[in-house]
């Protein structure tokens, strides 16, 4: 490692960016400043979760979020695929298998698959930072002052070095709550995806998009799981939406346990996981309130924090909040004027990698390239990957009423039957979608909103629109190609105002 240049030497930084974190933001902007001709260097170190998960560059997304979880999903969608196979005319010719409902998916293989791709992607990112001449120390950072890092290696050594400018981009890990148990039995989304023998039967604590993931996933795999859910599922998102994956996953076999806090987590002798828990409205002290049920996993889903006190952001004096450790920012530029933040760390901000990417792209080109053009966070599409999708752009209902008025919006919705569901009999009732526009000429759409199959797929190109301010107007004027679901956006035209069922009685009316 270079000597730290003192102010007066022909350099007075090391680096002209220091980048602490190598997810996706942090590693977008590293490439782009570097691009520039800028000496950069990438700080990235996962400090291994309580149960003793830990991974490799990349993040979040590659390494225990998007990537596997998208995989894992992809798992549960061909096991239900096989099964329906039969009614398509297909026979399954295998030794000792003569019914497609009895195959079963094998985890470890499973396990190993998904691992061995992701280690393949943290090789090509430490391959595409070399390229792109940017520095890599696989060491813990943390601030001394506003321009000097202290790097921490694995084997305890430090060394310290000073940048021009500094961007945070460390993401967040889940948050344990505080009751008996958590830290010593529980497992959360940093360790699933790893997890070397088959979960069994699950009980998982928040109903977020993580949790409702996970428990889509793994009921798919054929695993008997619960969600418990102190609140709402998907806060934050539309509620009729969210409401509707919940109910497919409940008729797919996924317990949920409403308004429900847990109190402790126990081992018992035979190795089970005992879980206590009460309803919220009961009172703690309340004996006969709290019921209790064993499971071979417990999995946390309540929420994640960042890293703030790890790197010590007191030090230097950069503003965030206290319950969840986020970034307070302009532009991606903190109170302290040479440091800066990307990605989820940043408060009130999307939690999506696409985000990321781009705002650190941005950034570093406005620092580095003259350039003026800022991150647009609004109509930021995203897709919940339940194993009945909910995709969706712009603002929920309850957003577009809180906003402007219900007299003022307007709602187009239907449900509908996709052609794939027929033939093997899947349940189409939860398919629907709705779109939340301006009622007044030419009605400008605010919102759209897709429960379905391939809905991150269907979203895309809606997100697109929106984003160039489509109407709905231009949306009725659209040609749709038949039979595909995201058809059934050009063939809207019942209101909520109106009342009419808006149940199609055909799949071509």
């Amino acid at each position: 490692m270079a000597p730290i240049q003192q102010a007066g030497d022909a350099e007075k930084y090391d680096y002209d960016l220091i980048v602490i974190g190598g997810g996706s933001g942090g590693l977008a902007c590293a490439k782009e400043a570097a691009s520039y001709g800028k000496r950069v260097i990438v700080f990235d170190y996962v400090e291994p979760s309580p149960r003793g998960s830990k991974w490799g560059i990349g993040g979040t997304c590659v390494n225990v979020g998007c990537i596997p979880k998208k995989l894992m999903h992809q798992a549960a969608l061909l096991g239900e695929a096989i099964r329906h196979a039969k009614a398509f005319g297909w026979e399954l010719v295998e030794p000792n298998t003569s019914d497609l409902d009895e195959v079963k998916c094998n985890w470890s293989k499973l396990i190993a698959a998904i691992q061995n791709h992701i280690k393949s992607v943290n090789w090509t990112t430490k391959v595409s930072l070399r390229t792109n001449n940017v520095k890599y120390e696989n060491a813990q950072a943390r601030f001394e002052n506003e321009h000097t890092i202290i790097g921490r290696t694995k084997e305890g050594s430090e060394f310290k070095i000073r940048g021009d400018n500094i961007v945070i981009a460390v993401g967040l890990r889940p948050i344990y709550p505080d009751f008996p148990g958590a830290l010593e039995f529980c497992i959360t989304s940093d360790d699933i995806f790893s997890l070397k023998e088959a979960p069994g039967k699950t009980v998982i604590i928040g109903a977020g998009y993580i949790g409702l993931e996970c428990g889509g996933f793994l009921n798919k795999l054929g695993f008997d799981v619960s969600i418990m859910i102190r609140s709402v599922p998907l806060r934050g998102f539309d509620q009729q939406m969210a409401s509707l994956v919940v109910k497919e996953m409940e008729e797919n076999g996924v317990k949920f346990l409403f308004k429900c806090i847990p109190h402790s987590v126990t081992k018992q002798s035979n190795g089970k996981l005992l879980v206590r828990w009460r309803y919220v409205t009961a009172e703690e002290n309340d004996i006969e309130a709290y019921k209790e049920e064993e499971f071979d996993t417990v999995l946390l889903a309540v929420g994640r924090q960042s890293l703030a006190d790890e790197i010590a952001l007191r030090e230097v004096g950069v503003h965030y909040n206290l319950r969840n450790k986020k970034i307070f920012s302009e532009n991606e530029q903190t109170n302290v004027p040479n440091i800066y933040a990307v990605g989820d760390v940043l408060e009130g901000k999307p939690e999506l990698t696409p985000v990321a990417i781009q705002a650190g792209k941005l950034l570093a080109s406005r620092l580095f390239n003259n350039t003026k053009k800022l991150m647009d966070y609004d109509n930021v599409a995203t897709t919940v990957f339940t194993p009945l999708e909910y995709g969706c752009v712009g603002l929920s209902e309850e957003t577009a009423v809180k906003r402007f008025g219900e007299e003022n919006i307007e709602v187009y919705h239907t449900y509908y039957k996709p052609t794939e569901f027929f033939i093997p009999g899947k349940n189409n009732g939860n398919c629907y979608l709705k779109v939340i526009c301006m009622r007044e000429l030419p009605r400008i759409i605010l919102g759209i909103h897709f429960v379905g199959p391939n809905a991150g797929e269907v979203i895309q190109g809606y997100a697109a629109a929106v984003k160039a301010g489509i109407t709905y107007d231009t949306l009725e004027n659209t040609v749709g190609i038949h039979p595909t679901v995201s058809e059934e956006f050009t063939r809207l035209s019942v209101t909520k105002r109106s009342g009419l069922d808006p149940h199609p009685p055909t799949c071509c009316s």
